[in-house]
């Protein structure tokens, strides 16, 4: 199977707001105010954690019909602990992202215990941002200036 390609384009609003596209759908980016935004959209941390939750839903119901796994309904909890002193510069002591994520995985289900904790582990193997989360991932930060004419 060949890769998928996915993109986002954004353009910076503010200092502290980012207005995106995905396909065809616009994503807005911000801060709230006690952080220097206004409030216009999720911050990019939350969009990262619901980025996540959404991964885990798909996979879950991917895997649930393969597995025969009756799914009546789902909860998602995603919350993690970030310390920001790195990204306010005041100290490099802690990392600048998350220190833990946390999920609440709550189906409703007649599967038993056992088969859930089954579930879980392939529903972790399969998705992408659990796989991009827990595994080192290449990065390339180009920087690209346009060709303003003088």
């Amino acid at each position: 199977m060949s890769d998928l390609i996915f993109q986002v384009e954004g353009k910076a609003q503010t200092a502290a707001r980012l207005e995106a596209k995905a396909r065809q759908f616009s994503i807005v980016v911000d801060e709230p105010p006690a952080l220097g935004g206004d409030d216009l959209g999720a911050n990019p941390v939350e969009y990262l954690l619901a980025s996540y939750a959404g991964c885990i839903n798909v996979v879950a119901h991917l895997t649930a019909r393969e597995l025969g796994i009756g799914l009546t309904g789902l909860q998602i909890k995603v919350e993690g602990d970030i310390n920001p002193a790195r990204l306010f510069g005041y100290s490099d002591d802690e990392r600048a992202g998350f220190k833990q994520i946390r999920v609440e995985f709550s189906p409703e289900t007649d599967a038993s215990p056992e088969r859930v904790s089954e579930w879980i582990e392939i529903i972790k193997n399969r998705c992408p941002i659990n796989d991009n989360l827990a595994n080192p991932t290449p990065l390339v930060l180009d920087v690209v200036y346009d060709s303003v004419p003088v």
